[in-house]
């Protein structure tokens, strides 16, 4: 009860910041599995994705988030354990126990959609999008069936830019685009790609 009301305290609390507004351009909302993947700019990232989710889809949906932050601290690892049900992933090669791809077939396979960056880190460059990381790629041959839904976020990195603590109120956006599969015999390199320019083509005409 107590991690419940928490999550709709988070939700209440990035929308009165944001004043989120998702746009379902290329799909809509669907109690099916997917993967939601976005840029990324800011630790907020995940929360304006989540947020944007229909309650009953939100509920079912697990954001993929690096151990070495979120465990850091009590309330963090109570937000991510407890609130958010986050896929911790160990995003040091040298350190990990488990594959990052492991755990998150593992949560597919629970029946959980997923909420990744394929960036891999926040993009504090001036680049529009960072390269992608290959996981996407990997998690899309491991489990051919899912549809990986691009989304573009607007504005939050505004709203809590890097090394600062408070955040600022500003108007935020998710767009949602056309869900992309995994083509039977498509390359890493094609599959990055299409993803990459799929998820470009939602940004605001001034960032890309």
């Amino acid at each position: 009860m107590l991690a419940s009301l928490a999550a709709l305290l988070l939700v209440g609390f990035a929308r009165a910041l944001t004043g989120i507004r998702a746009l379902w351009m290329g799909c809509a909302p669907a109690d099916i599995q997917r993967v939601y993947y976005g840029n990324h700019s800011s630790h907020g990232d995940f929360v304006l994705i989540w947020t944007s989710l229909p309650r009953e889809i939100r509920r079912k949906t697990r954001p993929v988030a690096g151990s070495d932050y979120w465990l850091k601290g009590a309330l963090r690892r109570y937000i991510a354990t407890r609130v958010i049900d986050a896929v911790l992933v160990d995003r040091e090669a040298k350190t990990r126990e488990q594959d990052p791809i492991a755990a998150m077939s593992r949560a597919v396979d629970e029946g959980a959609s997923l909420i990744v960056f394929p960036e891999g880190t926040r993009n504090t460059t001036d680049a529009v999008l960072l390269p992608f990381k290959s996981g996407i790629y990997r998690l899309a041959a491991a489990r051919p069936h899912l549809e990986f839904v691009p989304v573009w976020i607007e504005n939050l990195n505004r709203v809590l830019p890097k090394g600062e603590f408070v955040p600022i109120p500003l108007l935020c956006t998710t767009t949602f685009g056309e869900p992309l599969r995994l083509a039977k015999g498509e390359t890493k390199e094609a599959f990055l790609a299409r993803c990459r320019a799929a998820l470009l083509a939602l940004a605001p005409p001034t960032t890309s």
